[in-house]
């Protein structure tokens, strides 16, 4: 289960002694199936919001889909499911008044899901893509496997049953927003472009790890789009990669920062928050999905929730900032925290990282070479891995291989 669904639920279970009496639940009134050339589209259509978690098990294939607080009305008997990677669906309830659907697969799939709001004649629709070696015969794509042993993702798939822990590094600025300007017109936009790359990279390569870049080019993404994306992805942490100026030229060194929903700890970090919000403001109750909740039900949860992702925030950017502290010098040897716009997400762990101040001439010689920029991607990267190392989602990977008996997880 990702980080954001359980810790959702979690928090539901926690107050759930705000739920108003008589609360209805949600419907699964209908599904939808069709293929495109690479993915095969179930669609489940919602009578309202819902929260869910996927999960896949082994020998034999299957996908399980939960839905929380939601009730089948309909039923799947009209899918046409000769000739796809699904074998049969099945349901059933399980706790208080939850649904569980399960999937009997062929073959292995590779699988993505995200929730639609309505939009027209649609309503709310749970949107599950199964992909690429799925819809290939099993045969076909074992010898499809065998012959492009290139491929990053069938090996990994086939050598744990475990998702990869899910990382979208987000390169400030872009596009329109160059960012700051150093005194020779370097670019801020350009150098944590190439370093948010060069992480990417370092990521991709590291068995039990997935990323996102929120841009991989120079164009520019609100504020609000950048935390999107992290929801969009599951994100397991999500991490703003820039190279600010500073109110004085003499300022230098590295600094990490986290969200705070109260003051500023330093006027710096206040004034690296305002430099960086601009008007883009963003509002953290929509990205939990709590329009149908009781609104003081709502506002606990999202404190909570808050609350919760602030602490582990923290213990992030320490870790990052422990890295940092290898590779170049620090402004700060403590994670700051200001209302940054960027990182209010209220259940992914996200910091903001100012791998140094383009404004200080030092800085900013180091920050435009490649090698200062390989060594600030390779201490990020670090970082983040040792934080996880720590604290494993209970579904990737990584927690399956600290496991005492792989076997049995």
């Amino acid at each position: 289960m990702h980080r954001r669904q359980m810790l959702l639920n979690m928090l539901l279970a926690s107050a759930a002694f705000a739920l108003p009496l008589g609360a209805s639940a949600t419907q699964i009134r209908n599904a939808r199936l069709w293929r495109t050339d690479d993915k095969l589209r179930l669609v489940f259509d919602l009578s309202g919001p819902v929260q869910y978690k996927t999960f896949t098990l082994s020998a034999p294939e299957r996908l399980i889909i939960d839905l929380s607080g939601a009730q089948l009305t309909g039923n799947f008997s009209q899918l046409a499911l000769a000739n796809t990677p699904i074998k049969s669906i099945r349901s059933g309830h399980f706790g208080l008044g939850n649904t569980r659907i399960v999937l009997d697969l062929n073959a292995h799939v590779q699988l993505s899901s995200f929730l639609l709001g309505p939009e027209g004649a649609q309503g709310h629709r749970l949107v599950v893509d199964l992909g690429n070696a799925a819809l290939v015969p099993m045969q076909v794509a074992v010898t499809a496997a065998a012959a492009h042993v290139e491929s990053s993702t069938a090996p990994r798939d086939k050598a744990h049953p475990k998702r990869d822990i899910m990382v979208v590094v987000d390169p400030g600025h872009g596009g329109k927003d160059p960012g700051a300007i150093g005194s020779k017109g370097q670019r801020e936009k350009d150098v944590v472009l190439s370093i948010a790359q060069l992480l990417a990279k370092r990521l991709k390569r590291e068995k039990g790890f997935d990323v996102r870049l929120v841009r991989n080019d120079d164009f520019f993404v609100p504020l609000r789009k950048r935390v999107d994306i992290a929801h969009k992805y599951n994100a397991d942490m999500f991490i703003s990669v820039h190279a600010d100026a500073a109110p004085r030229l003499t300022a230098s060194g590295a600094s990490v920062y986290a969200l705070s929903e109260g003051g500023a700890t330093s006027a710096t970090a206040r004034y690296m928050a305002q430099r960086e919000n601009g008007v883009d403001l963003i509002g953290a109750t929509s990205l939990l999905n709590l329009k149908d909740k009781d609104p003081m039900l709502a506002g606990v949860i999202l404190d909570m929730s808050m609350n919760a992702t602030i602490a582990s925030s923290l213990e992030l950017g320490n870790t990052v900032l422990g890295s940092l502290a290898d590779i170049t010098s620090l402004h700060q040897k403590r994670v700051e925290q200001a209302g940054f716009a960027v990182l209010k997400s209220p259940d992914v762990p996200s910091i903001l990282v100012e791998t140094g101040f383009i404004s200080n001439a030092r800085d900013s010689q180091r920050l435009v070479t490649a090698r200062h920029q390989q060594a600030v991607a390779d201490g990020l990267f670090d970082g983040l891995q040792r934080y996880f190392k720590r604290n494993p989602p209970t579904d990737s990977y990584m927690a399956w291989q600290q496991a005492p008996d792989q076997s049995l997880a």
